[in-house]
Order: structure tokens, then sequence, then C-alpha cells
């Protein structure tokens, strides 16, 4: 799927602008509709992809803008969920805790038409982006079916659809985020490859999975089984410490590479991006290799995230132009 050597992309979400968190607010208070706040979210959507036409991204997402917490978003949007008190996730950041109250499963398509008004705004290939099974399940409360592995599997089927909707629409990358597969790897790693053979099952979209954070070499080389085209990693916010892991056994799929990271304030200088991308090209062959930010990076300023960004694809640039 390659159309360049180093492909840039994102991992999915940009920071909300101050007009649209207020919306957000109102329409929690009933202050305005829900069509006023769809639109202020269209807005929100148009103006990231012109950012990312702005900054010479190749592969774009859609920013997530009309999207809160990534498990709550899909649990609101599906049958079989109710919402719990608030949770805290990490620092002073709280996502609302979904509960399995019955038997869950599609209403409707989740994503499908924010991912064609955003694939309409530009002619670079917009990502679908989904929230995987395993780490919906995870981040939930199940009170209704007898095991995990049957919410699992069932999340992963009503997932499965939603990713048919997509490749329909056209969706070219479809990206299944799964940040809780390494959470319990002596447990049930296999009923998370088990899930994403069900949503890929059949595709012919370029699948991605992205893995945050974790005990990575915990699931190492097992990750290589899920049955996806890429797996995206987090390796700035470490100092590129797991190259050493994907040394031996060799990375066998695409990788993911994050080479900025989205935890800190600080915009990376062009010199220190250049050089984990040119360390990362001594573990995996060029043509593995797609550049992007460790995460989502939702929860950086404005400025920050336009910062990051320029900042990898102009050291991208340079690689490619030394290659």
């Amino acid at each position: 799927m390659q159309t360049t050597i180093l492909p840039t992309t994102t991992v999915g979400s940009f920071p909300k602008p101050p007009y649209l968190l207020e919306a957000r607010r109102k329409f929690l208070r009933n202050q305005i509709s829900r069509e006023e706040l769809a639109e202020l979210e269209r807005r929100a959507t148009k103006e990231w992809i012109l950012r990312q036409e702005e900054v010479g991204l190749d592969i774009f997402v859609d920013g997530e803008q009309y999207r809160g917490d990534m498990v709550a978003f899909f649990a609101d949007e599906m049958e079989g969920f109710a919402i719990a008190g608030l949770v805290r996730s990490y620092g002073n950041r709280y996502y609302p805790k979904p509960v399995v109250v019955g038997p869950v499963g599609r209403k409707k398509p989740i994503t499908v038409e924010w991912w064609k008004y955003a694939q309409s705004l530009t002619g670079k290939p917009v990502k679908g982006m989904l929230t995987g099974p395993y780490t919906i399940a995870e981040w939930s409360f199940n009170e209704y079916y007898p095991t995990r592995r049957e919410l699992v599997l069932e999340l992963a089927r009503a997932i499965h659809e939603e990713a048919v909707d997509l490749e329909r629409a056209g969706a070219k990358f479809i990206q299944i985020d799964e940040p809780a597969i390494h959470t319990r790897p002596e447990e049930d790693f296999r009923l998370a490859v088990e899930a994403m053979e069900i949503v890929t099952d059949g595709l012919s979209a370029y699948t991605i999975t992205h893995i945050c954070y974790g005990d990575v070499p915990k699931i190492y080389p097992d990750m290589l089984s899920l049955p996806v085209r890429q797996i995206d990693l987090a390796l700035k916010n470490e100092n590129f410490a797991l190259l050493e892991v994907f040394r031996n056994p060799r990375f066998t799929k695409d990788i993911g590479l994050g080479v900025v990271d989205v935890h800190s304030h600080r915009v990376e200088s062009e010199e220190e991006v250049v050089e984990g991308i040119r360390r990362s090209l001594e573990v995996f062959d060029v043509s593995q290799v797609y550049i992007s930010p460790d995460c989502g990076l939702k929860t950086r300023t404005m400025e920050e995230t336009m910062g990051k960004l320029r900042v990898m694809v102009n050291a991208t640039q340079r690689v490619r132009a030394e290659l």
C-alpha cells in the first residue's frame, strides 16, 4: 500500500478546538441540540483535514472530533451497553466506564458516515478507525455474558461488520486499536488473536493494529501472529529501546514507527527524529516502515500537535533524501 518510502501518518486522534469542547459541555447540559453539536464536529474535522494537507502527511485520519473516549464512544453506539460512572485512566484523566448489560451488537454503522465525510475533503487516503473487541471488553464491566471469551468474540463480530462497511464505502486502510492487548498475555493472548481473526476476516483493505505502550516484550514475538498487515507501536517514549527486542526474532510485519512522544509537551528536534528513524532502519527494512507519533495526539495542545507533526514530516523527508 506504500505510495512512497516511509509514508507518514498519525495514530488517530487530534485535540479538539475550544469551541468544540465548549459545545460538548453545552450539549451535556441540554443547551444545544445534537445537530448543532454535529455541525461543529464537522467543522473541526474539516479543519484537521486541512491541517494534515498543510503539514504534508501521506495517510490521513479524521481526527476523531466526534468521539470522546475510544471505548465509551463505541459502547454508546452499540446495543447491550450502559455507561457507569467515571473511572480514572491515568494522571488526572478519567473515562466513562461501559457496562455490558445485554447482548452486544451494532444498531447501525458507527463510523462510516464520518469516514465518508472526511474522505470527501481530501484526495489523500483516510484511515478507517476502530476500537478493537479485546480492548472494549477489557475496559468494560461484564454483567451479562457467562464468560469473557463469549463477550470478546461477540464484540469481534460487531467490529467486523463495521470494518466490512468501511471497506465497502471505499476505505483502503483500516486500523483496529488494541491498547489493552498486553494486559494478560499469559491468560488469553490467543483470545485476542482469535478476535482479530474475526474482525479482519475477508478484508482486502490494508489492516493495522495500534498497540500503545505497555509491556510489549511480554507479547513478542507472539504478536506477529495477529492477522493484520501492520503493527503500530510507540518507540520514542522509551528512546527506541524496543528496537533491541525486534532484532531477534526478526519483525515480519510492517511497523508503524512511533517517532514523537505524545506524552511530552516538548516538541522534538528534527535531528532527534531523523536519528530515531535511522536507528530503526538498522532493524527494519525500509519497505516495512510507516512513520507516525507514538499514539493519538488529543492530549496535546494545538501548537504542540502541529509542531510535532511538522518535525515528523520534515525529518522523514530528510531520511528519504538520504536513501
